[in-house]
């Protein structure tokens, strides 16, 4: 349905300070789409034709974003997004059991919402938390190492309002409304909130540490850090990094190759 003139007005408000933040009011389209999407709960016809004529686009180029990007609902989405990822080591990790057994636990559908609205299903590619597999993302807020019987007692204490919070990151969990309002850039100071890294995302520096190892240095910013005028390799001149241009030459004068 239409917005009302109150939605509008909000609306309005905070698009204004999102275009101001993008040198062309075109650019700004992403945040704005997640703007639409805080107040509905997904993109409505209504929020992609807002967006368009907010921006100066047509209906179609709003469309074609809103389709290509599956952060954006088309429709009605529950109040707890429930992302299972099932790429390759959450899947063979449990992942696709866990995606099975929370379709059936739910009887969503391979993808839906539970009629009390409460909790959306949907099975997601990499989270990028491979280190914790398998994971579980609720409103884009992880939940590590799960297991079926873990997956299926977090939907129930989302849909009985028992909100457990997040593996890390912040102690709140937030609503699927409140997640789009983020990323639309309306931050709820919660960006610092609890740890971002765990043990097993710091256990490579903490083994590296525990041995000394350090990175190795690139040859060439070895050589910048050296004494000015130290010899260099051979065929090079004295303080000169290796393939850096003589004075008043060319960079692109050895091949035509190198000039892209």
């Amino acid at each position: 349905m239409p917005f009302t003139g109150d939605v509008l007005a909000r609306l309005d408000a905070d698009a204004a300070q999102i275009i101001g933040k993008y040198p062309r009011p075109r650019s700004a389209l992403l945040p704005l789409l997640h703007l639409v999407q805080s107040e509905e709960g997904y993109v409505s016809e209504d929020g992609i034709q807002y967006c368009a004529e907010t921006l100066g686009l047509t209906g179609a180029e709003v469309t074609g974003v809103v389709s290509f990007y599956t952060m954006y609902k088309r429709e009605a989405s529950g109040e707890y997004n429930v992302g299972v990822c099932t790429n390759t080591l959450c899947a063979i990790m449990g992942g696709d059991q866990i995606y099975a057994e929370l379709k059936q636990h739910l009887d969503t559908g391979s993808e839906g919402t539970t009629p009390d609205g409460k909790v959306s299903l949907e099975h997601v590619e990499c989270n990028a938390a491979c280190d914790y597999a398998p994971v579980v993302m609720v409103n884009w807020e992880f939940y590590d190492n799960m297991t079926p019987d873990s997956a299926r007692q977090l939907v129930d204490d989302l849909r009985a309002g028992n909100l457990p919070s997040p593996s890390r990151g912040p102690r709140r969990l937030c609503t699927w409304r409140e997640a789009s309002r983020i990323l639309a850039g309306f931050n709820d100071d919660q960006a610092t909130d609890g740890p971002s890294a765990g043990p097993a995302s710091l256990l490579g520096l903490k083994i590296a540490k525990e041995h000394g190892w350090t990175a190795p240095v690139p040859p060439q910013d070895e050589q910048r850090s050296s004494p000015a005028g130290s010899e260099g390799p051979p065929g090079e001149p004295a303080g000169r990094v290796p393939g850096e241009p003589e004075a008043g030459s060319s960079p692109r004068a050895d091949t035509g190759a190198q000039a892209t």
